[in-house]
C-alpha cells in the first residue's frame, strides 16, 4: 500500500508538505504542489480517510436515521412503504448538499415495531425514560452510529423526545418531518398544518361535502398527527359537517385498501348510507382507497370525493387524478440536511423549528370538473386555540387494519 511517505519521496518534500497539498491549503508553492500532484497519481496514492478524520477531528460524515412502517405483522415487509419513497427524497435532498463537499451519508433503517416494543406509550408521548430502558436494543444502536458520524438527520418522532435529548448532548442533530411541538432540538418538515388546513377546507367550502370519513397514518408519525388535528379543526369552524367515522392506516396503498373495505363493511356496503368524502393522510393510502372503492362500483368523485397528501407521482396516474398537497420532501431533506451542517459548524445555535410551504394540488377526484390541474401556494395559517373542547373529535386508532 502506498503511503503518504512514499509519495513526499517521490516528490522530493516533506510529508507535511504534502498534507498541505492534500488539505488545500495556499502556503504550498504552485511548482511543488504540482510536483506533489503528480506523484500522487503516477504512484496511485489513496487518502487514509480514518487518518486525516483523526487529524482534523471531524468524520466528514452525516448520519441518517430512517423509521421504517411496519404492518401488525412484525415479519411483513411492503415494498412501496411510505416510509421507502419519504425517506429516498429525503437522502437526494441530503446528498445533493453535501456531494460538493465531498461528505458522506450514512443511513440506517429502525424499524417501527421496535421502537414501539422498546418504549412505553408515556415515554413515547415524551415522559422519562426509566432507569432500566437505557440499555434497550434501540437507543445503545443510535449512541454507536453517534460515535461514526458528525452530525445525525433523525426521521419523525418516533425515538423518545429523552432519547433525542441524549443523543443532542452527545452530537448535533435535526429531526426530519419532527413534531413541531418539540423543544431544545432542531426540526425541519414541511407546513402540514397549513396544507392538510387548506385541502379539507377546499372539500368542505368549495365542494359542500359534509360527511367525512378519515383515514388516519401511523399514531407514532408527527405528520399523521397534525394533518389530523388540522382536519378537525376545519369541521370544528363548519356547522353540519361531521365526522362519520375513522380508520387508521400505515402510510400504505395496503393499507388504505383495507381501510376503505372496513368503512364499507362498517356502512352497510357499497349499497349504505355512505360518506360524501373521504379524507386520507397520504396518496399511498388514498390510491388504495380508490382502488376498493372502483372495485365495488362505487365512483369517485360522484360517489364519494377522495383526497391525499404528499403529491406523489402515482397520484397523477389515477383514475381520477387524486386531488393533494404538494409537500416538497426532497428540500426538507437538503435544508435538514443544511441546518445540521450549520450545527455542526456553530454547536451553540439555538435551536429552531422551520417548516417549509406547501401547494395545494387540486385535480378531479374532489369534484373538480375533468381535467382540472390548479397548482396555489398555501398560505400558512397558524392552529387557532379552542376556547372550549370541539364538539366532535378524530379517533386516533389504536389498531391498524391488517394489510
Amino acid at each position: 500500500m502506498v503511503t503518504l511517505y512514499d509519495v513526499a519521496r517521490q516528490a522530493g518534500v516533506s510529508i507535511a508538505t504534502v498534507s498541505r497539498v492534500l488539505h488545500g491549503q495556499e502556503s504550498v508553492r504552485e511548482t511543488t504542489s504540482a510536483r506533489v500532484r503528480a506523484a500522487i497519481e503516477e504512484l496511485g496514492y489513496v487518502p487514509d480517510g480514518a487518518a486525516q478524520s483523526l487529524a482534523r477531528n471531524r468524520k466528514d460524515v452525516i448520519g441518517l436515521v430512517c423509521v421504517e412502517h411496519t404492518g401488525l405483522n412484525p415479519n411483513q415487509y411492503d415494498i412501496e412503504s411510505m416510509s421507502l419513497l419519504f425517506y429516498d427524497e429525503v437522502m437526494r435532498g441530503a446528498e445533493a448538499l453535501i456531494r460538493d463537499r465531498h461528505w458522506s451519508l450514512l443511513i440506517t433503517y429502525l424499524r417501527e415495531d421496535e421502537l414501539l416494543a422498546t418504549y412505553s406509550q408515556d415515554e413515547l408521548d415524551g415522559g422519562a425514560l426509566r432507569p432500566e430502558r437505557e440499555e434497550e436494543p434501540v437507543l445503545p444502536r443510535l449512541l454507536t452510529l453517534s460515535g461514526k458520524v458528525d452530525g445525525l438527520l433523525i426521521g419523525e418522532g418516533v425515538v423518545p423526545t429523552t432519547a433525542l435529548a441524549r443523543l443532542a448532548r452527545r452530537l448535533p442533530v435535526v429531526v426530519v418531518a419532527g413534531d413541531p411541538a418539540l423543544r431544545g432540538i432542531d426540526v425541519v418538515a414541511a407546513d402540514n398544518w397549513s396544507g392538510a388546513y387548506a385541502l379539507v377546507s377546499h372539500l368542505v367550502v368549495d365542494h359542500r361535502r359534509r360527511r367525512l370519513f378519515h383515514v388516519d397514518g401511523p399514531e407514532t408519525a408527527p405528520d399523521a398527527k397534525t394533518r389530523r388535528l388540522a382536519t378537525q379543526a376545519v369541521i370544528d369552524e363548519h356547522p353540519g359537517t361531521q365526522l362519520v367515522g375513522a380508520c387508521s392506516g400505515r402510510f400504505s396503498v395496503r393499507s388504505g385498501e383495507a381501510a376503505a373495505e372496513q368503512m364499507l363493511a362498517d356502512f352497510g356496503g357499497p349499497g349504505g348510507d355512505l360518506p360524501d368524502a373521504i379524507i386520507c393522510a397520504n396518496d399511498q393510502m388514498a390510491i388504495g382507497v380508490l382502488r376498493t372503492l372502483t372495485k365495488h362500483s362505487i365512483r369517485v368523485p360522484d360517489d364519494i370525493a377522495l383526497i391525499g397528501f404528499d403529491d406523489i407521482y402515482p397520484a397523477t396516474l389515477c383514475d381520477p387524478p387524486l386531488t393533494t398537497v404538494n409537500q416538497p420532501i426532497r428540500s426538507i431533506g437538503e435544508r435538514s440536511c443544511e441546518r445540521l451542517i450549520e450545527r455542526i459548524a456553530h454547536p451553540t445555535l439555538r435551536p429552531a423549528v422551520e417548516l417549509l410551504p406547501t401547494e395545494l394540488v387540486i385535480r378531479t377526484s374532489c369534484g373538480c370538473p375533468p381535467g382540472t390541474v390548479i397548482r396555489k401556494p398555501v398560505e400558512t395559517v397558524a392552529p387557532a386555540p379552542s376556547p372550549c373542547p370541539p364538539k366532535q373529535q378524530i379517533p386516533v386508532a389504536r389498531q391498524s387494519p391488517v394489510r
